[in-house]
Order: structure tokens, then C-alpha cells, then sequence
């Protein structure tokens, strides 16, 4: 074919393709939606890399398959290959990233599913919001437990799941050996004067001592939770850790304020503008007042018509 132009490159890019630097070929991003795809799914990416590229899939840090080696003519036929099994490329651009979620209610220490809601996400904003422009990128994930393993912190949007600790002292026995106090990863829970006492400024509402630890019940088994909300985190060239708001909330409120956030974003950041440097410039006070209000929602339809704010 002819020498690629830049046109081209840019073109296929917002499709999920991104030129592989010294070549005339392309690496194909597949989207998994959760990261999870089924084994006919997987059979079929990887006899797509085998059809149109290198042979080779290689793994992305947002739980996308990346097919290296495909050329420019091509694009287009392994765009139709994978659909025949429900898979699209993409996950590239200044919009919603894939999302990511960790392993959920199959960890030991997932306290929801995990995979469950990054998907609602995925079928409700990642495709959803396809054509809406943002600022710049925008990730998002969703963690079961204070563990952190999918670092919702270090995204724009971070879920994190908790469980708070009910306790009946009416129950405890101040066993020699508490199992509570024995199993706490934080160390928060120890028996003093013959009674379990959880330290709140330690403990993380991990979820652990509220699977049924206690054999006398005094720390309940409940699958109650509650859900941390981190905002602006970034991990690269720039760091900052999110901000996580004020206070948890219900699961009811997560994707009004997930939708509020991304408002927030599109409203006050200039473009190629971080949402983290938005909030740093802006305030977090001034943030945290428009996401615990319905301002933004009521005005969804005006702020997502308007254009991309220009640096004065």
C-alpha cells in the first residue's frame, strides 16, 4: 500500500488502533467491557491475531486484548471478524476509557460484584457516552475491597467496596483466642476488659470480620456495604492521588454520581486538562458541592451540548 498518512493514523486511532511505531501496521485494541470474556471469545481473538496480525495478543493495563501487526487494509476485516463473537475494538481517545474491575465476590475479600457493575458501566457510559467529548481521557474503576488491587484511587472515577463491623456486645464472650481480632488484616480489633473493641481510626471496613468470624455472633455477618468514591487520580507522567469524597455512599447513588462527575468534568476542565487538575484548580469544596447536589444532572443536556473549554 502507500506510505501511511497522518490522516489515516489519526482516523483509525479513535477506532481502537494505534500505529506501531517504524511499520506500516497497527495494533488493534479488543475491548472486554469488565475483563471477562468467554473461551469462544478468546478462541476467536486469537485466531483474529493469527488472520490479520502477528500471531501475537498482548494485554493492556485497562483489561483490553491488544493485537499487534495489523495492517491498514485490514482494519476493517478484523473489525467484522471479532463481531461475529460480540467483541468491537476501541478504548482509545479523549472520552471514556474501558473500564476496569477486579475480581469481586470470587476474592475471598470481595465485598460485590465487582465484574457486575463495571459492566452496567461499560453497557451505560462506555458505550452509552461514545460520542460525548470530554476534556481528556477519563478511567474508571471498580474495587470489591479496601485492598486496592484495581487502584481505583488512580483513576478519575475509583469504586472501592466496604463493609462497616455491627457489633453486639451483648454476644462477646472476650474469648482468649478472638478470631475477630485474629483474622482483622488491619489490626483495628482487640479484646480489652473481656469485650471486642474495634479501633475506627484504624480499622478500614475491610469487610473480613463481618464474614461471620465471631462463632458467638458479637460481630454480625452482614453483606451491607458501602462504597468509597475516589475522584481525579492519575498515575504517569503527572501522579496525584484521588480525592475521595466526604462520605460513602449508597449503591443507588454511584452511577448518578458517576454521571455528575463526568458533567463536572466536561463543564469546568480545559481541554487536555486531567480531571485531578480540574479539581486542584477549581477546588475540591466547589467539586463536592455539585456532586452531592442535582445542579449538574438538571442541566446534563445543556453542559454536554456546550464545547470544550479553551485556556484563557
Amino acid at each position: 500500500m502507500a506510505k501511511l498518512k497522518q490522516a489515516d493514523i489519526t482516523r483509525v486511532k479513535a477506532m481502537g488502533f494505534l500505529w506501531n511505531r517504524g511499520t506500516e501496521s497497527f495494533s488493534g485494541r479488543v475491548l472486554t467491557g469488565n475483563g471477562v470474556i468467554t473461551a469462544k471469545q478468546l478462541a476467536k481473538v486469537a485466531e483474529c491475531a493469527e488472520k490479520f496480525g502477528s500471531g501475537k495478543v498482548t494485554m493492556t493495563s485497562r483489561m483490553t486484548l491488544e493485537l499487534p501487526g495489523i495492517a491498514y487494509e485490514n482494519i476493517e476485516p478484523a473489525q467484522q471478524f471479532v463481531a461475529e463473537e460480540g467483541l468491537m475494538f476501541g478504548g482509545t481517545g479523549a472520552k471514556i476509557r474501558p473500564v476496569t474491575a477486579c475480581k469481586g465476590t470470587t476474592c475471598v475479600y470481595g465485598n460485590f460484584d465487582t465484574q457486575g457493575m463495571a459492566q452496567e458501566i461499560h453497557e451505560k457510559y462506555f458505550l452509552g457516552w461514545k460520542d460525548v467529548k470530554l476534556p481528556h481521557k477519563f478511567k474508571i474503576a471498580v474495587g470489591g475491597c479496601p485492598n486496592s488491587c484495581i487502584k481505583p484511587s488512580l483513576n478519575d472515577f475509583g469504586v472501592e467496596g466496604h463493609r462497616a463491623p455491627k457489633i453486639d456486645l451483648e454476644k462477646c464472650r472476650g474469648c482468649k483466642v478472638c478470631m475477630v481480632a485474629a483474622s482483622c488484616p488491619a489490626k483495628a480489633a482487640k479484646v480489652v476488659d473481656g469485650k471486642v473493641l474495634i479501633d475506627d481510626t484504624v480499622c478500614t471496613r475491610c469487610g473480613v470480620c463481618s464474614s461471620g468470624k465471631c462463632p458467638f455472633g458479637a460481630i454480625a455477618a452482614h453483606n451491607d456495604v458501602v462504597y468509597k468514591i475516589y475522584v481525579g487520580g492519575t498515575w504517569g507522567k503527572k501522579t496525584r492521588m484521588g480525592t475521595a469524597l466526604s462520605r460513602m455512599v449508597s449503591r443507588e447513588e454511584i452511577f448518578p454520581m458517576l454521571e455528575k462527575t463526568m458533567l463536572w468534568f466536561k463543564e469546568n476542565a480545559y481541554q487536555k486538562e486531567r480531571l485531578g487538575a480540574a479539581i486542584d484548580r477549581v477546588g475540591v469544596d466547589k467539586l463536592e458541592a455539585a456532586l452531592f447536589s442535582d445542579d449538574l444532572l438538571n442541566r446534563k443536556e445543556e453542559i454536554l451540548a456546550a464545547e470544550i473549554k479553551q485556556r484563557p
